[in-house]
């Protein structure tokens, strides 16, 4: 492994050593001013702070997503771009794994006696850093994180990385992604980084000679000094005073998280804004296209069928009574019930049959006993019910006239609205055909002089065509030259590849056939006989059989047993279910032959109730809407006629 050379000689004393590491410390920080220097000099923490999360992260082996919500969480109390640059480091070297591992596995391999485990992230971090984001810290902010961490271990891997990069490192990373990428987004911007960074490397190194020269510099000896008579030892100086201790503040409490949390009801209101604006524009283009689609007069037969359609449903609305039945089900003779019932059902449904018997049993006995039964109050509470809803039916009925003839008062406007709309998009087509008429002439002058330009360049091209031809041919002969030569070469590739292919052939058939000699064994075994382990269950093979032929014999018993208590359990609960079938198909027929004599009643009702239906309010209602109908059927034949003249 090649290292760096200083290109500065070594301080042959200690003061020396300290007067050069204080030119150094001030040439490299004189660009900075104060403020700018307290920002950068925050990097080194938040690098610390990214390596953290990236040990969290490789302990961890979540989810990237979850780890990421978690950590921004974490970070909340710190300043917006600092969090930012923090998940940026820490995203960006997990998203980029496999790329800088193969520059640390290596690193690792070579330098595992000075470089412990726990230091992986901090070199991860170094890494991703130096190859994708120091265009964007720029070289002062690098450095200044790289202090922030042991100079030396920092050292010894950046002038690992940097020599190495042109080298192995590339060609990896060529097998990660394509070759070209990785030379232009990787390798050319640290190859233009590489004059500053040695220099960087430079004074670090030096930095580390002088520490080392530091703790190798021999203790100091004491001297003997002469007694004096004019010096008194008793005058000495007063001593300073103890600084007074600082009171510890408090520590403040942190913000509640709510502080930081706009509320739900801000967001529920934005919420149904932003869904009326919605149902708003959707019902303005609703109104837009529909008045768009009314200039043409004449409906089509889709348009009728459809308003056919609204009509009906509107008079089956006003129909409450009215059922559409089909009648009692079929009575098939090899089905006795229609409806296929699960077991459960079955058990439920004859449970409530046999409650509604005991109820109307119980019934007939207070009936017995003398009570009272409320079929007067009964009567009298439906023909109330009937008489209310006949009022009912014919508010309906006049409120639907009154809505259709506002509907024929509404379209008689909108035709007369049409007839105005017509008039000023004609007018508005005629001023669009002058202004077309009048582009399209300009365009024909503008292609008319371009016609002439390319003729003219036509013309200049044309020498320098038969030169290309001539180059042209002169490639085409080179590459049929280097072709037959490269043929030549594959063809004697070829031939020594199968000389060899066959030798290999002729080895593996001897191995074969050393192999397929037979090999004798004799082997004889005793079936009576045990092993002789002399332990307390052993046993022979014969007699191991024989006991698990009995134990197999014992268990097919036991099932065979089982299989015919279950059997006798499924026949009994079968028995049950039948009869439970036949009580339900009873009453169901009971309830059928109840229901049809329902339906005849209502039937009866519903023709009363037609009758008396015709109001004399319903009735004008009528003669008005004929009459708007009549008026605009005259106001479309008015229209047609102007049209054919």
């Amino acid at each position: 492994m090649p290292t760096w050379e200083l290109k500065t000689d070594r301080p042959t004393s200690c003061l020396q050593a300290f007067l050069l590491a204080k030119t150094f410390h001030h040439s490299y920080q004189s660009p900075l001013t104060a403020d700018r220097y307290e920002m950068a000099s925050g990097y080194g923490s938040l690098a610390r702070e990214a390596i953290v999360l990236l040990d969290r992260f490789s302990a961890g082996r979540q989810c990237l997503d979850d780890f990421m919500e978690d950590a921004s969480k974490d970070l909340q109390i710190m300043d917006a771009m600092h969090k930012k640059f923090i998940l940026d480091v820490v995203s960006g070297c997990i998203e980029n794994q496999k790329l800088l591992d193969v520059v640390i596995d290596v690193f690792y391999g070579q330098n595992w006696k000075c470089v412990s485990r726990g230091d992986r992230s901090q070199f991860v971090i170094i890494c991703y850093l130096a190859t994708f984001s120091l265009d964007d810290l720029g070289l002062q902010r690098f450095s200044i994180i790289i202090r922030s961490l042991d100079i030396k271990k920092m050292h010894t891997f950046l002038t690992f990385f940097f020599t190495n990069l042109t080298t192995w490192i590339q060609d990896e990373w060529n097998t990660i992604y394509d070759a070209a990428h990785v030379e232009k987004h990787l390798i050319s911007p640290l190859q233009r980084w590489r004059p500053e960074i040695d220099i960087l490397m430079d004074q670090f190194a030096v930095k580390i000679s002088l520490g080392n020269q530091v703790k190798k510099s021999p203790s100091k000896t004491t001297k003997p000094q002469e007694f004096s008579f004019t010096k008194f030892p008793h005058t000495r100086p007063r001593p300073l005073p103890l600084p007074e201790l600082i009171p510890l503040q408090e520590k403040s409490k942190p913000v509640p998280k709510s502080t930081y949390k706009s509320p739900k009801e801000m967001q529920m209101m934005e919420e149904i804004k932003q869904k009326n604006h919605q149902k708003t524009e959707e019902l303005l283009c609703q109104a837009n296209t529909k008045q768009f689609r009314c200039v043409n007069p004449h409906k089509s037969e889709t348009t009728k069928s459809v308003l056919a359609q609204i009509n009906e449903d509107l008079d089956s609305k006003l129909k409450f009574n009215s059922f559409q039945s089909s009648g009692l089900p079929s009575s098939n003779k090899n089905n006795m019930w229609p409806i296929k019932l699960n077991n459960a059902a079955i058990l439920r449904q004859g449970a409530l049959y046999e409650r509604e018997v005991d109820e109307e049993l119980q019934r007939m006995e207070r009936l017995v006993e003398g009570a009272r039964e409320p079929s007067s109050f009964l009567q009298w509470q439906k023909e109330m019910r009937d008489k209310d809803l006949l009022e009912e039916l014919a508010s309906i009925e006049r409120r639907r006239l009154e809505g259709r003839i506002s509907y024929e008062e509404a379209a008689m406007a909108r035709t007369r609205l049409i007839e105005r709309n017509q008039k000023t998009a004609q007018l508005k087509k005629e001023e669009t055909a002058q202004l077309m008429r009048r582009y399209a002439e300009k365009r024909l002058q503008e292609e008319k002089g371009l016609r002439d330009l390319v003729q003219q360049v036509a013309e200049g091209h044309k020498n320098s065509k038969a030169a290309r031809e001539k180059l042209q041919k002169f490639k085409q002969s080179i590459v049929k030259e280097v072709a037959e030569q490269r043929r030549e070469l594959l063809r004697h590739a070829l031939e020594e590849a199968q000389a060899e292919l066959s030798r290999k052939f002729e080895v593996i058939r001897e191995i074969h056939a050393i192999e397929s000699l037979p090999h004798l064994r004799v082997r004889n075994f005793d079936y009576a006989e045990s092993a002789g382990h002399e332990l307390l269950g052993e046993m022979s093979l014969v007699e191991l059989k024989e006991r698990l032929a009995l134990l197999k014999e014992a268990q097919q018993t036991e099932e065979h047993e089982k299989r015919e208590l279950i059997l006798e359990e499924k026949q009994n609960k079968k028995q049950l279910l039948l009869e439970k079938l036949d009580h339900i198909n009873v009453h169901t027929r009971a309830l059928a032959q109840a229901s049809a004599s329902r339906k005849e009643e209502r039937k009866a009702r519903l023709a009363v109730r037609q009758a008396m239906r015709q109001d004399e309010s319903v009735l004008a209602l009528q003669k008005k809407l004929e009459e708007k109908q009549l008026e605009r059927q005259r106001l479309k034949q008015s229209e047609s006629l102007k049209k054919k003249a």
